[in-house]
């Protein structure tokens, strides 16, 4: 079966930070896409991060504060945020797709929610 499951969300304060884990099943994540998007209440899903053939692209001025890594052994992709803000609180969700990152990507985890209190 071909799943994402995201972890790792909770709540944070201010200035801290969070990791959080998107492992993938069914499916060998590192020759796919994959992205990290999130969902803030009452707004709409925005792209945050996107892996692609061995490139990272972020989201304007997020590169530093957010990172990316991957352990390929685990099937898994991590985002890091830190220096959080209370508009980083959001559900994270992270997907994968064959061929690139966009708001269609193939396959979507459930989304992990981090709260930033202020």
């Amino acid at each position: 079966e071909v799943q994402l499951v995201e972890s790792g969300g909770g709540l944070v304060e201010a200035g801290g930070f969070v990791r959080l884990s998107c492992a993938a099943s069914g499916f060998i994540l590192r020759e796919k896409a994959i992205g990290w998007f999130r969902q803030a209440p009452g707004k709409a899903r925005e792209a945050v991060v996107c892996i692609r053939d061995g490139s990272e692209w972020y989201r304007d001025g997020e590169r530093g504060r957010f990172t990316v890594a991957r352990d390929d052994a685990a099937n898994t992709v991590f985002l890091q945020l830190n220096r959080l803000k209370p508009e980083d609180t959001a559900v994270y969700y992270c997907a994968a797709d064959d061929l690139l990152c966009s708001d269609q990507m193939d396959y979507w985890g459930k989304g992990t929610l981090v709260t930033v209190s202020s």
